[in-house]
């Protein structure tokens, strides 16, 4: 979708206003504007609003989707026109719909369907049945396709970028982990295998879906994609530690243990192979066929196959583990309580912070859109490695494996509904200096 340089004033291109800067106060001397000159500018706004189907607006807000008067302000060709609306059609728009359709049906098939468990779980691969590593990985290769990776060392030298690292790594790191064993040992005091497989979601930090919850709440994706590549190089090296630290020392659970190389694997799987596909089909189609082509043609074509994917990993998940829930409903329902606290705790007061910091700082640095990237992928985790090494440790039948697969039951229709309010709230709230 497109931006549209009419009477209201012509959007702000997130990616031209990613220039580094120390916020200002208002009684410091402003520096001079650096923009580049306006017919660059709306020729920026142009490749950005094609790429993201965005509509940037000018106080720091909640970005708006294209109509289609907006692409005709914007005067494409109605071949673009009419490719950048099929890539945002009906699968966006009844996206929410869809995925509670397919938590349904994944209960009926596994509940009802002879053997579905068992069918599910053939050809396991280092943990997670095959079906569901297809999935998790088809579900981040178009949007890691949309990465502009030609242009990260530009955005590492921007102050902007460095801010919003800073930020995740203390939200991920030091307040999400401690946050999530706080509330296992409140809620599940006598259910201590149920708690260490909380515990153990709370230490694997955002990958795969985080993205897909960006998206929906048009946030910018090509800082969260960077955020989510950072915390899964983290993960390689601080996983097992983190984990031996909160089980077997603050816990006191003695029958703990964890190799490096199953969190390197895991997350290799999971978040390598899609990073490896998505450059190389990037670079691929573009040098084949050029850069217009690639957005104008491709894009909207192989765009929506991550959210069939989505619903397809939802299908999966809820059918594998559905007569595991329904037969333990009890310490399921308990389990249910960290997470839900755990997902809206950390959400909430990532996005006020950044909401705050815009208040005082100016959109420039932060605004809407960092703060959707900052409260999903604090309020986010990475289901399939907390999944894996559940099963790898403790087997595929244990409660610790039970209680990590509810992480993503609870996950994905909490962090749907808080992309509807961020939405929601986003556009009720200032997001720039007085």
């Amino acid at each position: 979708m497109l931006g549209s340089p009419s009477a209201k004033g012509r959007p702000l291109d997130l990616e031209s206003n990613r220039s580094g800067g120390t916020p200002s106060f208002d009684n410091e001397k402003q520096p001079e504007s650096t923009a580049p000159p306006p017919a660059i500018q709306e020729e920026e706004d142009l490749r950005y609003a094609e790429r993201t189907g965005l509509i940037l607006d000018p106080n720091g807000g909640v970005p708006t989707l294209a109509t289609t008067s907006a692409l005709e302000d914007a005067r494409l060709s109605s071949g673009a026109a009419r490719n950048l609306l099929l890539s945002l059609g009906w699968l966006d728009r009844l996206l929410t719909p869809l995925i509670v359709l397919a938590m349904i049906l994944g209960v009926i098939i596994g509940e009802f369907a002879p053997n579905a468990k068992e069918n599910l779980n053939k050809g396991n691969f280092k943990g997670v049945s095959a079906p569901l590593v297809v999935g998790l990985i088809i579900m981040m290769w178009p949007i890691l396709t949309k990465v502009q990776y030609e242009r990260l060392p530009i955005m590492f030298k921007t102050r902007r970028l460095w801010y919003q690292i800073g930020v995740s790594m203390f939200l991920n790191w030091i307040v999400g982990p401690f946050l999530m064993l706080g509330l296992a040992w409140a809620t599940l005091p006598d259910l201590t295998e149920y708690r260490i497989g909380v515990i153990m979601v709370g230490i694997a930090r955002c990958i795969a879906m985080v993205m897909i919850w960006t998206n929906i709440a048009r946030g910018d994706s090509d800082t969260c994609a960077i955020i989510v590549i950072i915390n899964s190089l983290i993960q390689i090296v601080a996983f097992a530690p983190y984990a031996l630290l909160l089980i077997n020392v603050i816990s006191d659970s003695e029958d703990f243990e964890l190799e490096y190389s199953t969190t390197a694997i895991s997350v290799a799987i999971y978040l390598g192979i899609p990073v490896a596909a998505g450059i190389a089909t990037r670079f691929g189609v573009m040098a084949l066929f050029g850069k217009k082509f690639f957005v104008n043609k491709f894009l909207p074509f192989f765009g929506p196959l991550s959210l069939l994917a989505l619903l397809y990993t939802i299908i999966i998940i809820f059918a594998s583990q559905a007569k595991s829930i329904l037969s333990n409903l009890g310490p399921v329902f308990r389990t249910f309580v960290p997470l839900i606290l755990y997902f809206a705790i950390m959400w909430t007061a990532s996005f006020v912070l950044v909401w705050r910091l815009s208040r005082r700082y100016g959109k420039k640095e932060w605004g809407y859109q960092m703060a959707v990237v900052q409260s999903f992928t604090a309020g986010s985790n990475n289901f399939e490695l907390a999944i894996a090494v559940c099963v790898a440790v403790y087997g595929s039948d244990s409660s610790q494996a039970l209680a990590a697969t509810i992480g993503p039951l609870v996950e994905v229709p909490v962090l749907l509904t808080l992309s509807w309010v961020a939405l929601f709230v986003g556009r009720r709230l200032k997001w720039d200096r007085d």
